[in-house]
């Protein structure tokens, strides 16, 4: 049985953001009413530093895993599997890079518009990276930011793509002096960067201010300082297993106590109201590991359109 393979550029032409906005709504309010499920992401390393991560989940008529390799010098490469949950047959083989930004993007736009005070008009990036973009394009989305500052550690890298997100996204993004200068001000304020450390101090961020933290999956590293995690009034998480496996930032500012903490919830509860919080001043706080059931969900909607195209993905041919 062939199977489609579908590209990169694929993805790109039919998973728009607001629509992968929306899908991780109902991705997160499934996972909250038990109609959907995650596996966590697990890794196998080799001496040589390559590794391989594998994370898998079951969405809406859909099942399916992502692997993807990467090496601290060569980089990454991503794949996915969708299968019909009905009867276990393949559907569709995906490079799955863009889907895995888009996705990733998309699950912090809907936790700052559920998070975020409505009046937001300030947003803050601090990284340039690959997955810097879909992360301003998912925050334009869910509010009408009129200001975007961001910084990245090279000066000339963070001018260039302050321009080029300018140009592709109809607002203004300036680059910031310094990271200080980025946060401070800001209304969301997103870190998505490979730091080890902090990337932030905590009085930089505004009271009433709502922070994504994107960049980690690592228990030895971090984007946000203790003391920061300590002030947040609110902190939701995408998994709380994934995070107790992963999540340097809470990890490294957490007692086993602190797991137990009524602020820290599944995004998940949120969304489907098992859980309800009010608004104070302090700072809320969405940290993301990144699921499989975000990148089924994703697959899913990609596949269906991809299949009702007038020009659908040619057979994969180790899978006929």
């Amino acid at each position: 049985m062939a199977v489609p393979l579908i590209t990169e550029a694929d993805v790109r032409r039919l998973l728009p953001m607001r629509e992968a906005v929306a899908l991780m709504r109902r991705v997160f309010e499934d996972l909250g009413t038990g109609k959907a499920q995650n596996l966590p992401r697990r890794r196998l390393r080799m001496p040589s530093g390559a590794m391989l991560h594998m994370l898998a989940g079951a969405f809406g008529a859909y099942f399916g895993t992502k692997v993807y390799s990467s090496h601290p010098r060569y980089g990454a490469n991503f794949q996915a599997m969708l299968y019909d949950a009905s009867d276990a047959r393949p559907l569709a083989m995906f490079e799955a890079n863009a889907l895995g930004q888009i996705r990733t993007g998309a699950a912090s736009g809907f936790a700052t518009d559920l998070l975020a005070r409505p009046e937001a008009r300030t947003l803050a990036v601090i990284g340039t990276g690959f997955q810097a973009r879909t992360q301003i394009e998912a925050m334009l989305v869910v509010r009408p930011f009129e200001r975007v500052r961001v910084w990245g550690r090279d000066a000339e890298r963070r001018i260039v793509f302050a321009r080029e997100c300018s140009e592709a996204c109809g607002v203004a993004v300036e680059a910031a002096e310094s990271a200080e200068q980025a946060v401070r001000g800001a209304d969301v304020i997103v870190t998505v960067t490979s730091a080890k450390d902090p990337v932030l101090d905590a009085a930089w961020v505004d009271a009433g201010a709502h922070v994504n933290a994107i960049g980690s999956n690592n228990p030895a590293r971090r984007e946000l300082p203790a003391e920061l995690i300590q002030a947040a009034g609110l902190i939701a998480v995408d998994s709380l297993e994934q995070a107790r496996m992963e999540s340097g930032d809470l990890i490294l500012a957490l007692d086993e106590q602190g797991w137990s903490d009524p602020r820290l919830v599944e995004l998940a509860d949120l969304a489907s109201g098992k859980r309800t919080w009010e608004r104070t001043a302090a700072p809320t706080i969405f940290k993301s590991n990144g699921l499989g059931v975000e990148d089924v969900a994703a697959a899913g909607f990609v596949y269906e359109r991809a299949i009702t195209a007038q020009d659908p993905p040619p057979p994969h041919p180790s899978l006929s």
